[in-house]
Formats: C-alpha cells, sequence, structure tokens
C-alpha cells in the first residue's frame, strides 16, 4: 500500500499524550445479571459493576423483551431482508411506529436505524422541504444536531445554552422559517432545557421546534413520554427524536410528529430511505420494550429514587456533581483528561467499577469528568460501594 501513515500516527500520538484516546473496554454483558458484567482486560477476566451503561432501566434484561425478540427470530429469520421501500417494511415495523406515536401522542412516527441517523437525515430532509429553514440551535446539543445542520447546508444560528434571551434576540433576527434545535435532558450535564419558555418562544416568532428527547423518552412522563409528557407540552413541540437504545434497552432511532410531516420526510429523507431497515427481531424487542415501559410507572420511580440516593451521597462527602445536573444522569468533575482516565482505570482495575471517562471533544476541555448512570437494578450496597471506591481513588490520584 502507498498510503502514507504518518498522519494517521499523528493522530492518535496527540490522542494519547492529550489524554483523549479512547479505549474501548471489552465487557461482556450477561442475561439477567445486570448490572453485573463481565470484563476482559488486557491481563485478566474479572466480574465488575457497570456504572455507565445508558440501558437506563435494565430493558436490555427483561424477560417480555427477550421472549418476544425470541419469538420474532423463529417467526420471521435474523434480518429485514431490504430497504423500507424494496421489502424490509415487516409488521413488527409498522405495529412499532404506531406505538411510537401513541407515546409521544403524534399522528405519525419514523423509524430509523439509530437516533443519531435520526437526527442528522430529519434535519437535511427539512432543509430539502423548506428550503429558507433557518436552524437556531443550543450551543450544547449533541454531535449528531450538530452534524445533521451542518450537513443541511441550511443557514445556522447557536444560540447560549438554555439561555431565553439570547434565544428571543437570536429569532427577532431570523430570515426564513425559523427552527428551534435543542434537546430535553443533555446527557453530559444532566441538565433540563426550558422547554415551555422554547416554546412560549417558538409561538411568539412563529417557529418550528425540533426537540432530542433521547435521555428523557421512557424515563419521564407518567407514560414514559419523556419531559415533554412530563411537562404536558406533547402538543407543543412540532417534532421529537426518540432512541430505542436507551431506556427501552434495543436499538435504533425514531421521529415523531404530524403525519404530513412524516411522511414528507420518509419521501426524501436519504438516510432512511437507502439503507436495510432495522431486523424484525429487533423491532419485536423494542416494541415488547415501549409497551412494558409505558405500562410500569414503579421503573422510572426506582429509577430516578436510586440516582438521588448516589447524590446524596456524594454530596455527603462533598464529591463534586455538576452543578446543573438536576436528572438521573451523574456527572463528576475531575476537570483534567490525563487524570480522568486514570481513576477510571483504577476504579475498574482495582476495585471492579467500570465508568468511562469523558473527555474532550465529548465535553469541553477542563470539564472532563466520570458520568454515573444508576439504574433502579443498582443497589443500596453498589451505591456505597461506589462512593467509598471513588473516595479512595481520588484521594490517592
Amino acid at each position: 500500500m502507498t498510503v502514507n501513515k504518518e498522519p494517521f500516527h499523528k493522530t492518535i500520538d496527540k490522542l494519547k499524550s492529550e489524554g483523549n484516546y479512547r479505549v474501548f473496554n471489552d465487557i461482556l454483558r450477561e442475561r439477567g445479571e445486570y448490572p453485573n458484567a463481565i470484563w476482559y482486560g488486557p491481563y485478566n477476566i474479572k466480574n465488575i459493576v457497570n456504572w455507565c451503561s445508558n440501558d437506563y432501566l435494565g430493558m436490555g434484561q427483561n424477560k417480555v423483551v427477550l421472549d418476544a425478540m425470541h419469538t420474532a427470530l423463529d417467526q420471521t429469520g435474523a434480518g429485514a431482508g431490504g430497504t423500507r421501500n424494496i421489502a424490509g417494511t415487516s409488521h413488527y415495523h409498522v405495529a412499532l411506529e404506531h406505538e411510537l406515536a401513541k407515546l409521544h401522542k403524534k399522528e405519525g412516527s419514523l423509524l430509523y436505524t439509530s437516533a443519531y441517523v435520526a437526527n442528522e437525515w430529519t434535519l437535511v430532509a427539512l432543509k430539502q422541504i423548506i428550503p429558507d429553514i433557518v436552524f437556531l440551535s443550543d450551543s450544547a446539543n449533541h454531535a449528531s444536531l450538530i452534524q445533521g445542520i451542518r450537513h443541511s447546508g441550511a443557514d445556522k444560528v447557536i444560540w447560549t445554552h438554555n439561555d431565553m434571551e439570547d434565544l428571543e434576540e437570536k429569532l427577532k433576527n431570523v430570515s426564513g422559517t425559523p427552527c428551534i434545535v435543542f434537546e430535553s435532558v443533555y446527557s453530559m450535564d444532566g441538565d433540563v432545557s426550558p422547554m415551555l419558555e422554547v416554546c412560549d418562544l417558538a409561538e411568539k416568532y412563529g417557529a418550528m421546534t425540533y426537540i432530542d428527547e433521547v435521555h428523557a423518552v421512557g424515563l419521564y412522563g407518567e407514560h414514559g413520554g419523556g419531559k415533554l409528557e412530563e411537562l404536558g407540552l406533547q402538543n407543543r413541540i412540532d417534532i421529537v427524536n426518540g432512541t430505542l437504545g436507551k431506556a427501552f434497552g434495543v436499538q435504533g432511532g425514531y421521529i415523531a410528529g404530524e403525519a404530513i410531516v412524516i411522511d414528507a420526510i420518509r419521501s426524501v429523507a436519504s438516510g432512511f430511505i437507502f439503507t436495510t431497515s432495522s431486523s424484525p427481531v429487533i423491532c419485536a424487542g423494542a416494541l415488547a420494550s415501549v409497551k412494558y415501559v409505558m405500562d410500569h410507572n414503579e421503573l422510572r420511580e426506582q429509577h430516578q429514587l436510586q440516582a438521588s440516593k448516589l447524590k446524596r451521597k456524594l454530596a455527603h462527602y462533598d464529591i463534586e456533581v455538576h452543578e446543573n445536573a438536576s436528572t438521573h444522569i451523574v456527572p463528576v468533575m475531575i476537570g483534567d483528561p490525563v487524570r480522568c482516565k486514570k481513576l477510571s482505570d483504577v476504579l475498574l482495575e482495582e476495585h471492579g467499577i467500570y465508568c468511562q471517562p469523558i473527555n474532550y471533544p465529548t465535553v469541553a476541555e477542563g470539564t472532563e469528568r466520570l458520568r454515573f448512570a444508576p439504574t433502579p437494578l443498582h443497589t443500596d450496597a453498589m451505591i456505597s460501594e461506589l462512593v467509598d471506591s471513588l473516595r479512595k481513588v481520588l484521594n490517592e490520584n
């Protein structure tokens, strides 16, 4: 091969020297044992407790979900057999889209292979459908939203994170069709957007609204419809993005909205049209999970309870959690990439506690953190063991 490898070496060397090189830990989840898992380390194999999974409710281990997937596998086989347009729309796809629309109190929904893909290609499609669209994007938005806006080629305006005065000032000066793009729960800081105020400004200035609820759907609201359901705002947002890979414990993403909006996006979104559709087995599991989560509010209550217990215990020992963290996401602030990686390594290797370091570019430099994700299945004993271990490694490193 004639490829010049020097740029590749430089890229990796730079990441390693800055402490930002990503290591993918080799983890084996065991059915029925979550959040316990097995870590295949470089020198040994050991049992660990997973504290950073986004299987927030443990639905990836739920018997109802697994049974549905086994049934679908035996019934349909492994794959979808095509794109959604050509032989790849199974009855499971149709039923799941119907259930997701019901969850969000919308007329329709559209499945994608992931929530990242859903964000990117929906935003690209909106530019095709509305040529003069102008995206007003929260400065803390997820990479998928940033990439979708960039890829669309539309005009964009960035507004200061959760700052309603700045958003209104930007709305006043928009020339074209404004579309406010934001999230409900921000995954790195664990904070929440002022959704009611955003909706009020959108109505005042005639703006569309596009919200990413991936870290809220299934987890908030009486039926798991997210922060919008919790606040009674489901009818005031135009397009909702959600995931099947977090609270629902399976895989995939989607959008929900009015029927004509979904139909138009379905008809032009390249990332939806020209790819093999999700396996019916995945759809069957997701469908069972959505139905189960909608009917079991006690899961959400226990989830919030365990998250509160962890935050209280950390506060008791003056371990710094992000000042705006008000949700189930618990970011312990470190502020140095090398130290953050070291702490993560020691917790895993010496204490059997797995929490991936969150460094740049996922978060801004100087705000590196360990982000803990308690679930209903993390016991009080696990919480105590985590905090005791964390205190020890923070003092020693």
